[in-house]
Parts: C-alpha cells; sequence; structure tokens
C-alpha cells in the first residue's frame, strides 16, 4: 500500500515496490504499475515542457481509457490542478468550466475534439489542446498517439517541485441541479483522507489482490477516488470499461474475477430485468456498492434474490471527496437507508437554525471531516453559505435512526409543494418500482393552477409488458395519500441520465412545465 500524503506519489510508491503486477486491464491488455509509473512520469514531463506548471488547471476530457489515468496523475505530479468535464457535455457548458477554472490546456479524444474546438474559440485562457486518437494501449511508449506528440520519452526531465497535502488537486464541477455548475475545490488531503476513511472499514477496503470492473466515468467523483484513487493506492488493478452494457459487464466481471464493483442504481435496474441474469458466475464479488442515486429498495432485493450479492448502498457528495456513509460501515446492511457514517466522518440532521433534530425527525444533513472540500472555486459567497458553522450544508433531507443509520428522504430542491403539504418524489418512485410492469421511474413537480404544484411521474416499462397511465396512477393512490400521488403518468423508453447513472430529474421537470403550458394553450 502506498504510504503518500499526495495523490501525485500514489501509484509510484506501488511501482518501486512492485512494479511487475498488474495496473491496469483494457481491452485485454495490462499494463503494470512500472509501465504505468513509467507513462506517467513522461506525460508530466512533457506537459511540463508545454509551459504546465504549480497551480495550472488543465482540463480533461477522456472516456474511461488509460489515457485519462496518464493525464490525471500527469498534471497532479506537476502541482497542476486536474478539472474533469463530463464527456457528454457541449461546447457552451465546456467553455463555461474552461474560462471558469481559466484553464490553460484541454486534454481529450478525438470523439470529442469538434465540441472540444468550439468551446476553447470561447476560451481565451487555453493556450493548447491535446487531442488523443485510438483507444487500445500496447504498452510501449508510442501508445498514447496525440496531436501534438505528448510521449517523448527523450523529453528533457522536469525538475520536481514540492506538493504539500493542502494543495489544490482537482476542481471538480457540480452537475449544477440549480443554475450554472460550481467547482468544488477538492486538496490532495481531501482525497487521501477519503481514502484512508474508506480503508478503515473492513467491507470496503481493497487490498493488492483486488480487481474493480470500473465502468462508472473517471471524470465523476465516485469512480475517481473511490475506484481509481483507492484501488491504485493499495496495488490493486483496475478493469477499465468505456460504457456499460450489462451484458458486457456481466462476462468482464465473469472472465477476470471481479472482487468489487461500483454500480449506480440504473445499472442495477439493467442487472435485474435480464433474464439470464442467474446463468453468470458473480461469486468472486465480494463488495458491490451502489452510488451517485438513491437504490429503490426493490432492486436491492430483487438483485440479491437472482445473484446472490448484497449491494451496500452509500452516500456522499463531490463536496465530500465523495463518500460519507456506507451500509458497510454497520455491523448489518438496512435496505433503503445508506448507513451510518465512516470513521473520520460526523454527520448529523438539523431543522432551518442548524439545530440538531430529534431520531427520525427529518431535516438537512450536515457533514464534517478531512474529506471535504474547501469550497467553490472562486465563489465566496456559495462557499460560505455551504460551509457555514463549519459543516457541509448538503441539501438533502434525511433521517438518522437510533443505530446510527441516515435515510436519504430527497433533495430539498426537489421537494414538491402540494398545496401546502410535502412530497419527495423518492416516496413515490420507491411505490412505482414495486410494480411489476415498471422498469425506471422518476417523480418530478409540474405546475398546478390550485395546489401550486402537483406530482408527475415519468416511467420506463419493462419489456413484454403493459401498463396505462391510470393504472398506475390508481396503484399509487392506494398505497399513498392522495396528495402524493401522480396525476399524471408520461411513459418514456428510457428516462435521461447523467453517464454516472443519476435520473436527469431536472431536464424531466422543464419538461413537465413544458407539457402542462401546451396542453393549456388556447
Amino acid at each position: 500500500m502506498s504510504n503518500a500524503r499526495t495523490l501525485a506519489d500514489l501509484v509510484q510508491d506501488v511501482a518501486v515496490v512492485d512494479g511487475g503486477k498488474t495496473a491496469i486491464i483494457f481491452q485485454e491488455h495490462e499494463i503494470s504499475y512500472a509501465q504505468l509509473n513509467q507513462l506517467i512520469e513522461i506525460t508530466a514531463n512533457a506537459l511540463a515542457k508545454r509551459g504546465v506548471g504549480l497551480g495550472d488547471r488543465v482540463c480533461v476530457m477522456l472516456p474511461n481509457i488509460p489515457h485519462f489515468v496518464l493525464a490525471y496523475y500527469g498534471v497532479l505530479r506537476l502541482g497542476a490542478v486536474v478539472v474533469p468535464i463530463n464527456v457528454l457535455y457541449k461546447a457552451e457548458e465546456i467553455a463555461y468550466i474552461a474560462n471558469d477554472s481559466e484553464a490553460c490546456l484541454v486534454i481529450t479524444h478525438e470523439a470529442f475534439q469538434p465540441q472540444v474546438m468550439a468551446a476553447v474559440a470561447q476560451a481565451p485562457s487555453i493556450r493548447e489542446v491535446i487531442v488523443v486518437a485510438g483507444t487500445k494501449p500496447t504498452c510501449d511508449l508510442t501508445w498514447w498517439p496525440a496531436v501534438p506528440p505528448v510521449l517523448d520519452p527523450t523529453a528533457t526531465p522536469r525538475t520536481p517541485v514540492a506538493i504539500s497535502p493542502d494543495d489544490l488537486a482537482v476542481i471538480c464541477y457540480t452537475s449544477g441541479t440549480t443554475g450554472r455548475s460550481k467547482g468544488a475545490m477538492l486538496t490532495h488531503r481531501n482525497f487521501i483522507a477519503n481514502c484512508e476513511q474508506i480503508e478503515a472499514v473492513k467491507q470496503m477496503s481493497s487490498n493488492a489482490d483486488d480487481r474493480l470492473l470500473l465502468v462508472l466515468p473517471l471524470f465523476h467523483i465516485y469512480a475517481m477516488n473511490v475506484g481509481l484513487n483507492c484501488v491504485l493506492r493499495v496495488g490493486g488493478a483496475l478493469v477499465l470499461m468505456v460504457r456499460f452494457e450489462a451484458v458486457p459487464v456481466l462476462e468482464a466481471i465473469q472472465r477476470y474475477r471481479c472482487t468489487l464493483f461500483l454500480g449506480a442504481p440504473p445499472m442495477y435496474v439493467a442487472f435485474v430485468n435480464l433474464p439470464e441474469l442467474n446463468n453468470y458466475d458473480l461469486s468472486s464479488i465480494r463488495v458491490a456498492n451502489s452510488g451517485a442515486a438513491a437504490l429503490p429498495a426493490q432492486i436491492l432485493k430483487q438483485f440479491k434474490d437472482i445473484s446472490g450479492v448484497v449491494i451496500a448502498e452509500g452516500y456522499g457528495l463531490t463536496e465530500t471527496s465523495p463518500v460519507s456513509h456506507s451500509n458497510s460501515a454497520g455491523p448489518v446492511i438496512k435496505p433503503g437507508t445508506v448507513g451510518p457514517v465512516i470513521p473520520g466522518v460526523e454527520a448529523k440532521v438539523v431543522d432551518e437554525d442548524g439545530q440538531e433534530v430529534p431520531v427520525g425527525a427529518e431535516g438537512e444533513i450536515v457533514i464534517r471531516g478531512e474529506n471535504v472540500m474547501i469550497g467553490y472555486w472562486r465563489n465566496p459567497e456559495a462557499s460560505e453559505e455551504a460551509l457555514r458553522g463549519g459543516w457541509l450544508h448538503t441539501g438533502d433531507v434525511g433521517t438518522v435512526d437510533e443505530d446510527g443509520y441516515f435515510t436519504i428522504v430527497d433533495r430539498m430542491k426537489d421537494m414538491i409543494n402540494a398545496g401546502g403539504f410535502k412530497v419527495w418524489p423518492r416516496e413515490v418512485e420507491e411505490v412505482l418500482y414495486r410494480h411489476p410492469a415498471v422498469r425506471e421511474a422518476a417523480v418530478v413537480s409540474m405546475p398546478d393552477p390550485y395546489a401550486g404544484e402537483r406530482p408527475m411521474a415519468y416511467v420506463a416499462v419493462r419489456d413484454g409488458q403493459i401498463v396505462t397511465a391510470e393504472e398506475l396512477i390508481v396503484y399509487c393512490q392506494q398505497r399513498l395519500a392522495s396528495f402524493k400521488a401522480p396525476t399524471r403518468v408520461e411513459f418514456k423508453p428510457d428516462l435521461p441520465k447523467l453517464p454516472t447513472g443519476k435520473i436527469l430529474r431536472r431536464q424531466l421537470r422543464e419538461e413537465a412545465r413544458t407539457t402542462e403550458a401546451t396542453s393549456n394553450a388556447p
């Protein structure tokens, strides 16, 4: 295990001790720790030659290919700051992040070159764009073709810089549930602290024999720290996959005898809807985690019944690097909860005045610990608001029981005010997921002339199933108070999602408002 206090030394520490061990498996190619460390070092030298230095921001817009790993650690070894970008972003979104962070350089893939170049035309701070071509590594120094050439083994070694644990490592832009996204500033100490906090939980700790199937996008904080940093820190191996497809993922788990899997709820939904799920040997999996969004209890139960694998649901935010809670941290798994806090993290549920509420009462979840961000990039007002009183105010409504297990009720901003009554979308979604015809469900608010707002559901139906909107409305009315049941149901083949699997509730909410406005038009 690496004892590095910064991410810059993390891979090198393992390479010195066990350089021949496999670090990455990608498209049947294996890259050892010694090879990976050499490639990172060459990348860092090449970026230094291009003028990247201490404190500079570098945008990285790459999929789950080894090039991401090289760019990530190569930037960090210079004392520079990684600014990861969602690969689904368009030019305007990329330009916003590049301008807000005042990045000096972008590393991207040829698949995203058109939108990146359009964005750079609007971002004067960007001096250069490095475009990676192809994805297949050959494990030598020419396996990263890029324009301009980057991996030049003859590049003059750079002069090493002193990097402090308190230096900024990554600026992670939030998904922007309200207006423009904010850049959460995360230090090397934040990341290492969260790795250590995770390692303190026996059921979550990784070891040198572990193989993690990593299909969640590396640009997202969940995969970046819980996957990339935590596993490479202990000398484990990453099996990288570019995109999620249920069957290829299950085949890879079986083939490589993966011991760890990081998933998001829609992935588990896809698994349980696969008729042949029980044909795959998943016995090598010792830890299956779910994060990025709430996992319906019904899906958790179905996955365990079919595969025999218990999913440990957890909780965290970009601002907490990201893990703060996990069912793995408690003596038992309580379905429907996100578990207690992991060691080294504190959390409580408070009212609007910041006072802790009684056990079982609803309130805002607040968190503190070494894993909590230092603030939002160049946004002191938002930083002060989020970190007031020494606690990170999450904006999530939850409860805590007598055993210290937290339950997420919903996002405060997603709460539906139906004539003065609070409706939490997740509660309604849990009911919808219990209907045998429902594959995916999301509940949002839509305008109502009498109640102000009312619940509306978007539903994707299981293959071979037929159900009407009226049936689902009645189904909910029979199980919920009348003001909680959706008064309208719209069907979609699939619900829109982020690459992490989180359903884009804001997009659906906007669609609901447009639908209502159109239906009421004269």
